[in-house]
């Protein structure tokens, strides 16, 4: 149990860095032309954080853990991306098929980022958990 806690932080301290770059440089430029008239001006810090807490939940679960099984980060990886495209396309193609100014671009992009910051943080999470735990 305390190596899938370990596993659950790793997980998360990767997963929130990789996508605070995203989110503070990319974002901007890509979310704001497009849907900027239906964001909120600050982001609402409860919703966020419990987005983060289920999905790390989620990573741990479906890549991470897996992979401690096996002791391949590649398990690590490829599920993670598997998992991150399968929600992010969840949630992009939700919001093309009922929002009015949401675009392809965004859709194509935001997919492209969930399987790659799912798979990297899951392979990150995996390889810290590996190196605290010695094994």
């Amino acid at each position: 149990m305390t190596r899938i806690i370990i596993a659950y932080f790793a997980t998360l301290v990767v997963f929130a860095i990789i996508d605070a770059i995203w989110l503070t440089q990319v974002g901007p430029l890509l979310y704001r032309p497009i849907i900027g008239s239906i964001l909120a001006p600050e982001p609402r810090m409860a919703p966020a954080v419990i987005f983060y807490a289920l999905y790390i939940a989620g990573l741990i679960t479906f890549a991470v853990h897996p992979a401690l099984l096996t002791g391949q980060w590649q398990t690590a990886l490829i599920k993670g991306a598997l998992f991150g495209f399968f929600a992010y396309a969840t949630y992009d193609l939700t919001n093309q098929a009922t929002l009015t100014v949401w675009s392809t671009r965004i859709t194509v992009a935001d997919m492209a980022w969930g399987a790659f910051v799912s798979g990297v943080g899951s392979a990150g999470g995996f390889l810290l958990t590996r190196l605290v735990t010695r094994g």
